[in-house]
C-alpha cells in the first residue's frame, strides 16, 4: 500500500494513500509509528498527532499483510506558549480576546501558541508571521456575538505619499468594501501553520450575523478565517462551524494548503460557502470534508474593478480526496471572476447531495480578462447530485443582473466587458441519483465556450416519480428541466467519448449552435 506525505508539521503528519478510489477505501488500513499501531482508517487522507518537534520517526501503512514505510523528521520548535499562562480563562463566557492576542503577538519566530482544552470566547485575532497555532482536541474558539467588538477593516486604503497606490484591506463579494475582521485574520503574514483537532465556532446562530444579511450594518459580515496577501499558510485538521458568512477566504494569497479539515454550516445559513479562494495562486485543498449553506468550494478573482485595477487570476489549484456535501455547488467557478480562473484540478472526490457538482457561472460585464480555462475534473463520484455539471454565462447576480445587457440571449458585440470560457475537461465521473439534468451548458452567443470534453461518464437518474422539475442555471427566460440528459448551447467544440446515460426522459442530447461535434460512444438505456 503506497502512500505519500501531504504535510509534515511540528507535532503531526498527514499522509495520503495512493489509489484510484475517490475519498476512501473499501478495506481499512493501519498506520504505525515506530512500529506501534496508532490508528486505523479507510480515508485516503489521514493525520497522525501526538508527535514531538524536531524528532525523527518511521511511519508505516499496513493493509492485508503488505507494509509500506518511510522516515521523516518533524519541524523544529523554538518556544511553546500556553494561552492560559497569558490569563486566558477558556470558560466560554469570559472574553479572552486580549489574552489570546497577546500570546500570538509575543510569540517568537518558530514558536507555537498552544490552545489547551477549553472554550475561549473571543473576537477577531490577528496572525503574525513565522509561528504555529496548535489546538488541542476540545479546544474551541467561540465567536463573540456582539458585532461592536469586531474591528472594521476598510475595503481600500490609499498610500499617503502616492494617492494612486492603494491596498485592499477587506473584500465583500468581489469588491473592496468595508468588512468586519474575521475570527482569524491574517494580513500580509507568511509561514504560519494552524494545526490540531480543535474547533473554530463562529457562533453565528447566537448572534445577528444571519439576520437581514443583504443590509450593510456598519460593515459587511466577517469570515471565520480571512487571509489577505498571505503566503505559505497551512491549516491542518481544524474544524470550523457556524460561520457568519464565507467560512475560509484566502484573498490575493499564494501557496496555501488546507489539509484534512472539517467545515460545517447549517443548510439554511446564508452565503456560508466553505472555501472561497479569490485571486490566489498555488492552492491545495486535500482530504477535507465540507457541508455548508452555499457553495462548498468557490474559486473567484473579483469583480471588474479588482479584476482590472488589481489584476490577479486564481490559478494552479488542486482539490483532491475531499467529501463535498449538501452545498449549492460542490466546486464552483465564479461568478466574481473578472481576473480569470485557470489550471484547476479536481480529483478523487466524493460529491454528495449537492445541487450541482461542477458549477461554472459568469456574465457579461466581468471583462476581457475574465477567462475561465483548463478546468479538469477527474475520477469523481457524485451521489444524488441534482445537476452534475452546469455552465452559465448569464448568471443574474449584481444590481444589473436582470437587465437586457446581461440576460439578452441574442448576439451582442464583443467588447472589453465580454468574459470567455476556454476548456473544461470532465472525465471518469460516476453519477447516481440525478434529478434535473446531467449537464447543462449555456455560453454567450458572441463568445461560445471553446471546448467541452466529456469522457468515461456513467450517469443514472432518480426514478421518475422522485424527480422534481427545476431550473439548472440561474438566468432569466430559461426553462425547468427534469430527467434531461444533456443540453449544450453556444460551444465551439464538443467532444463526447464513452458516456452512458441510464433513466433519462430523452434519448439524445440537445445541441444548439455547436460548431464542431465529435461523439464516440454516447449510449442511452
Amino acid at each position: 500500500m503506497k502512500f505519500s506525505i501531504v504535510g509534515i508539521f511540528k507535532r503531526s503528519i498527514t499522509i495520503e494513500i495512493e489509489n484510484e478510489k475517490p475519498y476512501n477505501l473499501d478495506v481499512p488500513y493501519t498506520v504505525l509509528v515506530n512500529g506501534e499501531a496508532v490508528k486505523t482508517s479507510k480515508l485516503n487522507v489521514t493525520t497522525v498527532n501526538g508527535l514531538l518537534p524536531g524528532t525523527e520517526y518511521e511511519i508505516a501503512v499496513e493493509q492485508d499483510g503488505v507494509t509500506e514505510k518511510t522516515v521523516f523528521t518533524t519541524l523544529e520548535e523554538t518556544f511553546l506558549l500556553d494561552v492560559r499562562a497569558y490569563g486566558a480563562v477558556g470558560d466560554g463566557k469570559t472574553n479572552d480576546t486580549a489574552k489570546l492576542q497577546a500570546a500570538i503577538t509575543t510569540c517568537p519566530a518558530g514558536g507555537t501558541v498552544h490552545f489547551t482544552k477549553g472554550i475561549y470566547y473571543s473576537g477577531p485575532l490577528f496572525l503574525k508571521s513565522n509561528i504555529t497555532l496548535w489546538f488541542d482536541k476540545n479546544a474551541v474558539i467561540l465567536g463573540d456575538t456582539d458585532r461592536s467588538h469586531y474591528p472594521v477593516l476598510p475595503g481600500m486604503v490609499k498610500a499617503e505619499d502616492d494617492f494612486d497606490k492603494e491596498f485592499s484591506m477587506a473584500s465583500w463579494e468581489g469588491n473592496p468594501l468595508d468588512s468586519f475582521a474575521s475570527l482569524i485574520t491574517g494580513i500580509g503574514v507568511k509561514n504560519v501553520d494552524i494545526i490540531g483537532e480543535g474547533l473554530i465556532d463562529g457562533n453565528a446562530p447566537n448572534s445577528d450575523w444571519w439576520v437581514d444579511v443583504r443590509t450593510k450594518r456598519t460593515a459587511w459580515r466577517p469570515r471565520t478565517i480571512f487571509l489577505n496577501n498571505c503566503s505559505n499558510i497551512r491549516i491542518q485538521q481544524l474544524s470550523i462551524q457556524n460561520s457568519p458568512s464565507w467560512t475560509v477566504h484566502p484573498y490575493y494569497s499564494d501557496d496555501i494548503k488546507f489539509i484534512d479539515m472539517d467545515v460545517y454550516n447549517p443548510d439554511n445559513s446564508p452565503n456560508t460557502d466553505g472555501f472561497d479562494a479569490e485571486s490566489c495562486k498555488n492552492l491545495e485543498i486535500i482530504g477535507t470534508r465540507i457541508s455548508v449553506g452555499d457553495d462548498c468550494i468557490a474559486l473567484k478573482s473579483g469583480k471588474i474593478y479588482m479584476g482590472t485595477t488589481h489584476y490577479k487570476r486564481s490559478e494552479n489549484i488542486v482539490i483532491r480526496n475531499c467529501r463535498l456535501a449538501r452545498g449549492h455547488g460542490a466546486v464552483t467557478v465564479g461568478s466574481e471572476v473578472a481576473g480569470g480562473v485557470a489550471d484547476v484540478h479536481i480529483e478523487k472526490c466524493l460529491f454528495s447531495g449537492t445541487d450541482r457538482g461542477l458549477r461554472v457561472k459568469t456574465r457579461r460585464g466581468r471583462g476581457v480578462r475574465s477567462i475561465i480555462d483548463n478546468i479538469f475534473i477527474d475520477n469523481v463520484d457524485m451521489e444524488e447530485v441534482k445537476m452534475p455539471f452546469t455552465v452559465n454565462m448569464f448568471y443574474f447576480c449584481d444590481p444589473d443582473g436582470h437587465t437586457s445587457y446581461v440576460q439578452d440571449q441574442e448576439l451582442k458585440p464583443v467588447d472589453d466587458k465580454t468574459p470567455s470560457i476556454g476548456s473544461l475537461y470532465i472525465r471518469n465521473i460516476r453519477c447516481t441519483g440525478i434529478n434535473a439534468v446531467l449537464g447543462c451548458v449555456y455560453a454567450l452567443p458572441e463568445m461560445p465556450a471553446k471546448l467541452i470534453h466529456l469522457e468515461n461518464i456513467k450517469a443514472s437518474f432518480l426514478p421518475e416519480i422522485e424527480r422534481n422539475a427545476e431550473c439548472p442555471i440561474m438566468m432569466d427566460n430559461f426553462y425547468d428541466m427534469k430527467g434531461k440528459s444533456l443540453y449544450l448551447r453556444n460551444v465551439e467544440k464538443l467532444e463526447i467519448k464513452n458516456v452512458d446515460i441510464c433513466g433519462s426522459e430523452d434519448e439524445k442530447p440537445d445541441l444548439i449552435n455547436i460548431n464542431d461535434v465529435e461523439i464516440e460512444g454516447l449510449n442511452y438505456a
